[in-house]
């Protein structure tokens, strides 16, 4: 079957507080494992992934270098969102290398940096909500927003920081160069961070700062793909109603009504479980013979058997 994994943070940083490259990458080689597990099976698998922490140290550090010395560049938005591709990329690539290498599999891996084209006149532009980056005095806030054009927001009595966008997917520009990779046995690792938001200005393509959901991404990759499977990774073993509380319930199966009922009841936290189901939904909605699974990474294979997880169905 073909698959596009969703891998939330868990895959990338097991230890929150340790966010050192070399943590990453011993991750990432405990991560391999769960994914070539996928690949071993015969499974095609096409990976996409998040970069919160990782974009948010990239432009921490430049806005850093830039408040030591004028003359050090603030990297823009969708700059920093192209180097946490490559940077996360190499990453994962090297370590399912190596993996792959381990069990005599014979596949090339490679990661393709990005661009996703959303719209421009999405209502996410119209208010930004998404921060990024370090705190700043309101001095330094104003500073920025009249130099840079920055959106600046204060954050719950910490400080102001800079606020983006976070419009929906609507293609991908590098769609064909994917398919190409994924038909011919290939393992993709595309879409990064939800990929480098770009709008189209006649022939040109403009990046834009925002944030793309990756699981969104996913969804509009696994459309693209046409694949059987949009399998969404994360840190739990299955979608839960009443989180945290006393009667809280696993689920291993939601329709779309369920969906819908438990998303007007706020059953899932936004920014976390939220669009992961909503994702599940678009991609059971494009088409009802489609499977949508969230699952834990460690129990990806047992999902695919319908021994771990949630199904989303029609």
């Amino acid at each position: 079957m073909k698959i596009v994994l969703a891998l939330g943070g868990n895959a990338l940083q097991s230890n929150p507080k340790d966010k050192s490259t070399q943590a990453q990458l011993n991750t990432c080689k405990e991560t391999a494992k769960s994914i070539v597990d996928l690949i071993e099976q015969g499974h095609q698998v096409a990976i996409v992934h998040g970069n919160g922490p990782q974009v948010g140290q990239i432009v921490a550090c430049t806005e850093t270098a830039h408040k030591t010395k004028q003359e050090n560049v603030l990297f823009p938005f969708d700059v920093c969102g192209a180097f946490s591709q490559g940077y996360i990329g190499y990453h994962l690539q090297n370590a399912i290398s190596e993996e792959l290498k381990k069990r005599d599999i014979e596949k090339s891996v490679g990661t393709i940096v990005t661009q996703v084209l959303v719209d421009e006149n999405d209502n996410g532009f119209k208010n930004p909500t998404k921060p990024i980056g370090s705190f700043y005095t309101k001095e330094e806030a104003e500073k920025l927003q009249r130099e840079q054009g920055y959106i600046m927001k204060e954050d719950a009595g910490r400080g102001y920081r800079r606020v983006v966008a976070s419009p929906k997917p609507i293609d991908v520009m590098e769609k064909d160069l994917i398919k190409n990779l994924v038909e011919s046995d290939s393992i993709v690792i595309s879409c990064g961070g939800g990929g480098i938001p770009v709008i189209k200005e006649g022939d040109t393509i403009k990046g834009v700062s925002a944030v793309i959901d990756k699981d969104f991404a996913a969804e509009k990759l696994a459309e693209i793909l046409d694949s059987d499977i949009l399998l969404i990774l994360t840190a739990i073993d299955r979608v839960c109603i009443n989180f945290n509380k006393s009667n809280q319930k696993q689920l291993d199966k939601l329709t779309l009504q369920e969906v819908d009922r438990y998303i007007e009841e706020g059953q899932f936290a936004p920014g976390s479980m939220l669009p992961k189901v909503e994702a599940c939904k678009k991609f059971v909605q494009f088409d009802k013979n489609k499977t949508a699974i969230i699952a834990s990474l460690s129990k990806a294979r047992e999902a695919l058997k319908g021994l771990s997880g949630t199904k989303i169905v029609k």
